[in-house]
């Protein structure tokens, strides 16, 4: 089975990555980022980290002119200040890239025809289903019906994390050694996380359900 695994760079699609490795050993592997003008590219830089340090080749896709023209509105591509708080509070839908995971999936689809692959690997879980509606188990079934029909080459959409939380997730990529000192959720581009918006307490509260300390914190400020 070879796949193409959207990598943003964050703990889960690390953690994706990974698995998908280990579960078909036999496959080839493909990691594709976006660069859809977010406000910073710590991330990207995380993601080219990540895919060096499991040997697979890397592409970033230039959405630059798409995300600026097209997915305004939205803390990460406009210039809205990031809320600070729980994940799953209100606050946090100012943080949608409108139709961003639509866009990202059709372009990896895209890929996987043209590299002959089996799957595009999607890490959506079940703590972005409260915010995200391209992350929840009805839009991946849709989403991937429609990548099913789209080509003569059949595609699958792979999303093994669905129902599973951050916590979860990250329990599996402790087992699989993923490094996550290499990895980067938080929304701001800072020299360290800052520990107050809603991935970094998402990250934290999984380091924590896990009774382990985040190595990216590290060395940080206090």
């Amino acid at each position: 089975m070879n796949g193409v695994v959207l990598l943003s760079g964050g703990m889960d699609s690390s953690t994706l990555l990974a698995h998908c490795i280990d579960a078909f050993p036999d496959g080839r592997h493909y990691a594709i980022s976006f660069d859809y003008g977010q406000r910073h590219r710590r991330e990207l830089n995380a993601a080219a980290d990540i895919a060096r340090y499991f040997n697979t080749p890397h592409q970033i896709a230039d959405l630059r002119s798409v995300g600026r023209d097209f997915m305004f509105g939205s803390s990460q591509t406009s210039m809205i200040p990031v809320p600070q708080g729980h994940y799953t509070d209100d606050s946090m839908r100012v943080t949608i890239v409108p139709n961003r995971n639509m866009v990202m999936l059709s372009i990896a689809t895209a890929f996987a025809i043209a590299s002959h692959s089996d799957f595009v690997g999607y890490a959506a879980h079940a703590g972005d289903h409260a915010i995200y509606p391209d992350c929840r188990p009805e839009f991946v079934t849709a989403m991937g019906e429609a990548i099913r029909l789209c080509d003569d080459h059949k595609v699958s959409i792979y999303t093994p994390y669905i129902d599973l939380t951050k916590a979860q997730i990250l329990e599996e990529g402790l087992y699989r050694n993923v490094p996550y000192q290499l990895t980067w959720t938080c929304y701001e581009g800072l020299s360290f996380p800052c520990g107050k918006c809603g991935t970094c307490v998402e990250r934290a509260e999984a380091f924590e359900l896990n009774k382990q300390g985040d190595p990216l914190l590290q060395g940080g400020p206090a």
